[in-house]
């Protein structure tokens, strides 16, 4: 009997039973997809954050316990999985002095390092050259800079302990890219870090610093230390997670082998960190976006098998009345839900192996999420058809089997509540999970292990239950009790019979709510997931320009107006604007100052209103072109120095006339918590033409070139000819892939891909599909209208009336909570976005592609319904 059963089904329910395959299918093939996504992902972080560590190692070596650095260098070496190790000497020196182009400077209290010979090879990203040679002594960019000196030139070291200075030749001019970590103070906690690196900067060969600072560690040992900097192995798992343990456990390891000798600062532990948090968050990402997706395909494979409920209660009541049991009507259940499930399953995997090819590069399905999609995909076929089945057969007499048509209950009363109660529950679990001070991932002080705010899922949760709810009801309110309105609205479509249809779609309102629902979800997934994409990748390139400053970015102690105007004609260059970068001490605490054009760097800036606060981007510039002294500070300076709107601040800045400190009088107008190319702390924004007319020089230090955003990697290798070696140049994709948190970092191009174009084809087959087979099951009604006299237009309304009924209510429902979603999504998992968005991002393209897609299939499945009802009406009741 289950072969007849199984042929039968095949043969005659071929179309119900793909259709229900199919909802299993994209089911299985989005969490497989979703699963590689986030394979691939945490294997990205680790590798990234692996790769952006130039020291993995910087060892303190503890000389107040009596520890040698040779001992310690050596038990270092001895370490299992260390692959190179290397002494830097550090020493503390009262200023710098050099005699130059017939003036002189003097800077304040520098740091002068020794590093031994193959430091800069070895250590590839600490030091990178400017100008000269890499051999010999080195000044730092902007040590360069203060001293007015360039290689060839001679400065002066004054060194500590009433030592006498001591002359040295400039063989060339670096940059320190990894300042903050160079400098660190190890075992420190990170309240007590320097704010900033030092400002002056000297580099010598290991031999000359010994010559020179080795009388100092024996009179000052305190103005001395040493650090092996070490590599270490890069063999780590690919989750962060377990990379962050193995490499957090080496360096207590190393602690303890060394006894107290030296201490570990573990630069590598420290990204690995940031690098775990981020995967936690990409977690989140398919937790909030990949879910609803798989749960919507689900609901739309319940949805066609609901389609055939009315004909498989005739079939289990023909059976039974030939003596079939409510066992063997469960078996022939189980036996259809099977075949749903393996084809179903088998076609997911495939899809998603296809998937995982085209978007993210063929990483790889992992087995185990290969498992527990498919396992998905079985329950799913069991909860669509197994259960309703067996509820059928075991709840259901043969009266009431035979029936052709139920009788539609009223929702009550409760329902509302349920609605209203879902709703509320929504908003205020998004009130209290999207607070200031809320974290959705916690790492806890002093514990290696971090924590989901699981609680945060309750929100968007309740929000989609409570809108399917309302959507429900709403329908269902205006099909019983807005009939005359619904009728009128027919006419145009339906003519004399509008009446007739409205009562029609009364009377089935059961099939035509899940129809308008089952859209209403799927736009609403697609219209949630293409906002949130959007504004993902605008918040990835507004972190980028935060950091990088432009499309381009140039960079150099000195900046001329001659080298604007040669970087502004070069080809593809729409704009450049200078941007001052200067030092100024704010009482003893020397800080970053950024002289800017109020009138252009808004836009040349592509300045966020988030950046500020206390006003818009735009206004606070507008102080700052209104009053040239108004000043604004960073958030970190305003609270240490306690500051209040109009309160003066006394700056003392470099005077280019004299080279010595002049102090000058600001007024303290705003607070700005982030700026282009500015440092994360403690850092001051003024109007360009206060600042050159109270210091004498109105030389930039930074060009921020806008090339419309295309062909910055060519303009920036033309803007490298043009300048010159001495440049620093950089250009807004290869700092996006750099830049911000790892998870930022990541190209979410291949997720976004597949999460909308898995949202197009559920939204198509939401709208098409499963109208299509609610009409095939009222073939009857369209039979006995034709019988009744209805011909071509007129029985055509039928059919174009459903079909509009189900796009504009379920579009409009969608839409609405799609938007709301949206929000609340963004709002929840503002940890994903660094800085926070103004806006979000829409993407339009895509709604309309969404809208169109959408349409044509609902299009179609009306076009195919309402030409099969011109077939004569009583061979169609014979078939039925």
């Amino acid at each position: 009997m289950i072969k007849i059963w199984l042929s039968g089904l095949l043969r005659t329910r071929s179309g119900r039973l793909t259709g229900t395959a199919l909802g299993v299918t994209v089911a299985v093939a989005l969490l497989a997809a979703l699963g590689a996504f986030l394979s691939t992902t945490r294997t990205t972080m680790t590798s990234q954050s692996v790769r952006s560590v130039a020291v993995d190692w910087q060892v303190q070596v503890q000389v107040a316990t009596g520890a040698q650095p040779q001992n310690v260098l050596a038990a270092i070496r001895d370490l299992p999985g260390t692959r190179a190790a290397l002494p830097v000497d550090y020493a503390q020196a009262d200023g710098l002095t050099a005699h130059t182009g017939g003036t002189t400077q003097n800077t304040g209290t520098g740091m002068v390092l020794g590093l031994p010979t193959g430091y800069a090879s070895m250590f590839p990203g600490e030091v990178r050259l400017l100008a000269g040679r890499e051999h010999g002594v080195l000044l730092a960019q902007q040590t360069a800079a203060n001293l007015h000196a360039a290689p060839g030139d001679t400065i002066r070291i004054q060194r500590a302990g009433g030592l006498p200075p001591v002359a040295v030749r400039v063989s060339g001019v670096v940059d320190l890219p990894l300042a903050d970590s160079l400098f660190q103070k190890v075992g420190a906690p990170s309240q007590s870090q320097p704010s900033a690196p030092p400002d002056n900067v000297v580099l010598m060969p290991a031999r000359s610093w010994h010559t020179a600072f080795g009388p100092l560690a024996s009179a000052r040992p305190d103005l001395v230390r040493t650090q092996i900097h070490t590599l270490r192995s890069h063999a780590l798992p690919a989750d962060p997670a377990a990379a962050y343990t193995i490499a957090t456990g080496s360096a207590h390891n190393a602690e303890v082998r060394l006894a107290g000798s030296g201490l570990v600062g573990d630069n590598l532990g420290s990204v690995l960190d940031a690098a775990r948090s981020d995967a936690l968050y990409a977690q989140l990402l398919f937790l909030f976006l990949g879910v609803p997706g798989a749960a919507l395909a689900a609901a739309l494979a319940w949805a066609v098998a609901q389609s055939g409920a009315g004909r498989r209660r005739k079939e289990q009541a023909l059976l039974r009345t030939r003596g079939a049991t409510v066992g063997r009507l469960v078996g022939l259940a189980a036996v259809e839900a099977g075949v749903v499930a393996v084809l179903g399953a088998a076609g997911g995997l495939a899809l998603a192996v296809v998937v995982d090819r085209l978007a993210f590069h063929g990483g790889g399905i992992p087995a185990a999420w290969a498992l527990a999609a498919s396992g998905v995909g079985i329950l799913v076929a069991a909860a669509t058809v197994l259960l309703p089945a067996r509820f059928d057969a075991r709840r259901a007499t043969v009266a009431s089997g035979r029936t052709a048509v139920a009788r539609r209950p009223v929702p009550r009363a409760a329902w509302w509540v349920l609605g209203g109660t879902l709703l509320a529950g929504s908003l205020a679990v998004f009130r209290a999970t999207s607070g200031t001070n809320y974290a959705l991932v916690l790492a806890p002080e002093g514990t290696p292990t971090l924590s989901v705010d699981y609680w945060a899922f309750a929100g968007p949760a309740l929000l989609w239950a409570g809108g399917t709810v309302l959507a429900w009801l709403l329908v269902d309110l205006a099909l019983r009790r807005g009939r005359p309105v619904l009728a009128w609205l027919f006419r145009p479509v339906a003519g004399a019979l509008s009446g007739t249809v409205t009562a029609a779609l009364s009377r089935q309102r059961g099939t035509v709510v899940r129809s308008v629902v089952l859209l209403a979800l799927a736009c609403a997934f697609a219209v949630s997931t293409g906002v949130f994409n959007s504004t993902y990748q605008q918040q990835a390139r507004v972190d980028a320009v935060l950091t990088n400053g432009a499309d381009v970015t140039v960079t150099r102690p000195v900046l001329t107006a001659s080298d604007t105007a040669k970087l502004a004609a070069v080809p593809g260059v729409r704009h450049v604007e200078p941007l001052q970068h200067r030092f100024a001490y704010v009482g003893a605490d020397l800080q970053d100052l950024y002289g800017v054009r109020p009138t252009s760097i808004v836009g040349a800036g592509r300045l966020q209103n988030g950046y500020f606060s206390g006003g818009t981007a735009r206004s606070l510039m507008d102080r700052l072109s209104a009053r040239p002294d108004a000043l604004l500070v960073s958030a970190e300076t305003a609270h240490d120095f306690v500051l209040h709107p109009g309160d003066q601040v006394r700056l003392r800045l470099t005077d280019a006339r004299t080279g010595q400190l002049r102090t000058v009088p600001f007024r303290f107008e705003g607070v700005v918590k982030e700026f282009p190319t500015a440092p994360k702390d403690s850092f001051l924004v003024a109007n360009a033409s206060y600042i050159a007319r109270t210091t004498g020089s109105d030389a930039a230090g930074t060009l921020l070139v806008d090339t419309g955003g295309i062909g910055q990697r060519q303009a920036a290798a033309k803007a490298k000819r043009v300048l010159g070696p001495s440049a620093h140049v950089t250009d807004l994709p290869s700092s996006q892939t750099v830049v911000g948190s790892s998870l930022t970092a990541v190209d979410l191009a291949g997720l976004t891909r597949v999460e909308l174009g898995f949202a197009l084809v559920i939204g198509a087959a939401a709208g098409g599909l499963v109208l299509a087979l609610g009409l095939a099951e009222r073939r009857r009604t369209l039979a006995l209208a034709s019988v009744l006299g209805a011909r071509g237009r007129r029985l055509a309304g039928f059919v174009w009336s459903e079909a509009a009924l189900v796009a504009v209510a379920g579009g409009a429902c969608g839409a609405v909570l799609g938007w709301v979603l949206s929000q609340m999504l963004v709002k929840v998992l503002s940890g994903v976005f660094d800085p926070p968005p103004d806006h979000v991002a829409v993407p339009w393209a895509y709604l309309a592609a969404l809208a169109g897609v959408t349409v044509a299939a609902l299009a179609a499945a009306a076009w195919a319904a309402a030409r099969h009802a011109k077939r004569p009406p009583l061979a169609e009741l014979r078939e039925l």
